[in-house]
């Protein structure tokens, strides 16, 4: 309800300010130009997040101090916490940073955004900065219309610097008109009311312009004009500070819970640092002034001031909460836990993974890992086998003899619960982020959608297979029993063979490559055609019958159905973070005559 109040309310309020007073609209005019800007600065970086993003947020975020540095480094370069703070989001949902990483993050990002009050009161207001916007203007927009997706991104950061700079001077030069028609420091608040008050306003205004760059830029061009007390200006810093949290929160509805824990650190943090930066401000001034004498910043450069005191309490409240990044995590995620379903539903596919090229990729990787984990138990448990038990160090011999008897497994309704709303919806979100994207990484999607696919059919020949499986098994003929413990067992070492090469590769172990595939081709083509050979071998020694050997045959195919799905599943899923290789592996790797011909020459 108050979010579908607050559009309209601005709305009003911003139509009355420009009725209101004509000077108005300088300003107004110069925080939308400003605003246009950061679009095109977050577009433009956007346009470098296709497929070196994920690379840089694993190298940056394994310690503790990467995270902050990264979050601060990347909101100074890109001028914009917010967008960092949607890819931290973005990320988090898809599982490739965990909490404290994020937190991390945010926490250099809010410092990291200080950065952009510097440049404002150190060189925005120090020279005529708009003649340094049209050339950026220009040349930006001229690179934006061009085909090369690299160029484009160039475009817009250039654009977005060049509207950045033109924002910034409209609005000083707005507040310099505006003062004549009104001057908004005989409306100036003193004392506890006047810091209660300001904050409020900060708030407010932030949440408005959903930036609280934007809203410092204001406050800082106000300053610089005398239309607001530097008393006042650092309340209104400090409501900024609590107003950008309201990025996070929105960006994190459309997420899963890791989205949402992350959202409310930064909530928590930033009225952590508000409220020690209230309670001490005086303090805080006097460090400032310490630390502006020391600097040879003039007394009366309270913009300069104004930046030395919104660095200083964000640079304090990290300081603070640093040591109980832990014990936060933990309390969010008591607090904020996941849903409970009796249906597995999809946990990295959402609306902030489809943000990013890379973020696309991932969650389908890791969506296709947990339906791969998935098809594993299903499978297993169809020859009477636990994914615990066969995925340890347990003899397979003795494991297969102590579960010797068959249970009737329900496949149909395990695939129901555990595969078919991830599958349906893994290839859903394939078919829309294709709509979405032009994207490099197309390649890479069609790969594991066929992955995807042949988890589905792995799983359905199962359901084949245990039918004979649960009838033979039973039987007091020894040879046919024999047959069908081969069955059972080569289906489990195969799958145990690849849980081990999904570690491997987890662990960036060398060896694992897609080389690696032709051996398990080679293996499970040996032991189909053995398999066949000992069958005929059967029946034409009248061991068994004619028709036990025809159902061991149709058995057999099964058997070899599942263990090349697997095998070919695995080859995307298992390679796909090493796709650079891996396409040059692929010329060189066997295709199935060229299987065939080695398998004539062994």
């Amino acid at each position: 309800m108050i979010k579908k109040l607050v559009f309209p309310s601005s709305l009003l309020l911003i139509a009355y300010a420009l009725w209101f007073s004509p000077d108005f609209n300088q300003i107004a005019a110069g925080v939308a130009i400003f605003l246009f800007g950061m679009l095109f600065l977050e577009q433009g970086f956007q346009g470098f997040t296709g497929g070196t993003l994920e690379k840089i947020l694993r190298a940056s975020t394994n310690k503790r101090w990467k995270s902050l540095m990264f979050g601060m480094l990347s909101t100074t370069v890109m001028q914009s916490s917010s967008l960092v703070t949607v890819i931290t989001i973005s990320f988090l949902s898809v599982g490739i940073l965990d909490l404290a990483a994020g937190i991390g993050i945010i926490f250099g990002a809010n410092l990291g955004t200080t950065t952009g009050a510097w440049l404002i009161a150190g060189l925005g207001l120090k020279v005529k900065i708009a003649t340094y916007a049209m050339p950026m203007l220009i040349f930006g927009i001229f690179l934006v219309f061009q085909k090369s997706k690299p160029l484009k991104a160039i475009g817009s950061i250039l654009a977005g610097m060049g509207f950045l700079f033109l924002g910034i001077h409209y609005m000083k030069e707005g507040f310099d008109a505006f003062r004549d028609t009104i001057n908004l420091a005989e409306y100036a608040l003193t004392g506890a009311r006047g810091l209660f008050v300001f904050t409020l306003i900060g708030i407010g205004m932030t949440v408005v312009m959903q930036s609280s760059h934007a809203a410092m830029v204001l406050i800082i061009t106000a300053l610089s004009v005398q239309q607001i007390t530097y008393d006042n200006a650092l309340a209104l810093a400090i409501g900024s500070n609590i107003g950008t949290t309201v990025t996070a929160i929105i960006g994190s509805m459309s997420a899963n819970v890791a989205g949402k824990r992350l959202a409310a650190a930064h909530l928590l943090f930033n009225l952590v640092t508000a409220l020690v930066a209230l309670l001490m401000l005086e303090q805080f001034m006097l460090a400032v002034d310490s630390i502006a004498a020391a600097m040879n910043i003039a007394a009366d450069d309270v913009t300069l001031k104004l930046a030395i005191f919104h660095s200083l309490f964000n640079l304090v409240g990290i300081l603070i909460m640093l040591p109980f990044i832990d014990l936060l995590v933990r309390q969010i995620e008591r607090l904020l836990k996941g849903k409970q379903v009796q249906i597995d539903k999809p946990k990295y596919l959402n609306d902030e993974a489809m943000k990013f090229p890379d973020t696309v990729v991932l969650a389908v990787h890791k969506e296709t890992v947990r339906l791969y984990r998935h098809a594993s138990h299903i499978i297993l448990k169809t020859i009477g086998l636990s994914s615990v038990r066969v995925f340890s160090d347990k003899d397979l011999d003795g494991l297969l003899h102590i579960n010797k008897k068959l249970v009737a497994y329900d496949v149909d309704k395990a695939y129901k619960h555990h595969i078919k709303d991830i599958y349906s919806e893994v290839i859903a979100f394939i078919s829309q982020a294709s709509f979405t994207w032009e994207m490099k990484q197309s390649g890479k999607l069609y790969w594991l959608r066929e992955a995807n696919r042949h988890i589905v059919e792995a799983i359905k020949d199962s359901k084949q297979l245990q039918h004979n499986l649960l009838l033979m098994n039973a039987s007091s003929n020894t040879s046919i029993q024999q047959e069908y413990y081969k069955i059972r067992y080569q289906i489990a070492e195969l799958l145990r063979e690849l849980d081990v090469f999904r570690l491997q590769v987890e662990s960036d172990e060398s060896g694992a490559n897609i080389l690696s595939f032709d051996i398990f081709k080679v293996k499970i083509k040996q032991q189909d055609e053995a398999m066949n050979q000992q069958i005929d071998k059967l029946i034409r020694e009248h061991k068994i019958t004619a028709a036990a050997g025809t159902s061991l045959i149709n058995d057999s195919a099964y058997m070899y159905a599942i263990k090349r799905h697997l095998v070919d599943m695995a080859e995307t899923i298992f390679v796909v973070q090493k796709h650079k290789l891996a396409a040059v592996e692929r010329e060189v790797a066997l295709d199935d005559n060229e299987l065939a011909d080695v398998l004539k020459e062994l």
